[in-house]
């Protein structure tokens, strides 16, 4: 028996906008910014720095489909995901020696840092697809 109560659909719903606001932010901004400026501009980085509001997004959709029983595997697969490769990130490039400025940026060490920083923003992605599907299901 699945649950739908107000407070499934609250974590569900709640989640899902605290997961997707780290992903549309800096879309906004840089349309806002093109506006005024007529130059486009977008923070890559924005997603990794809201990691909080993707932390606690994933907590309450994988709180919200548990008590559902719905969307279980993608919702915690991709949060777990969102959760570890930051971190993996941030190990490399104190193991290349980017983050010490002991290696310039701009060789392969870069390309790989910033190639988890990519997935990690899919993992986020996928997270937020998880809650849009799992507010479906309990809306």
């Amino acid at each position: 028996m699945q649950k739908k109560d107000v407070l499934t659909k609250v974590l569900a719903i709640a989640g899902t906008i605290l997961v997707w606001f780290p992903i549309l932010a800096p879309v906004f901004f840089s349309i806002e910014h093109y506006l005024r400026s007529r130059r486009f501009m977008i923070d890559y980085l924005m997603p990794a720095e809201l990691f909080p509001a993707v932390l606690l997004g994933g907590i309450l959709l994988l709180w919200g489909a548990f008590r559902a029983k719905r969307q279980r595997k993608l919702t915690a697969s991709s949060f777990g995901a969102a959760i570890v490769l930051p971190f993996i990130g941030v190990g490399l490039a104190a193991l290349t020696g980017l983050a010490s400025g002991e290696t310039a940026e701009g060789g392969w060490q870069s390309a790989l840092v910033f190639a988890f920083i990519a997935l990690y923003i899919v993992a986020v992605i996928l997270l937020g697809v998880a809650g849009i599907l799992l507010t479906r299901d309990v809306v």
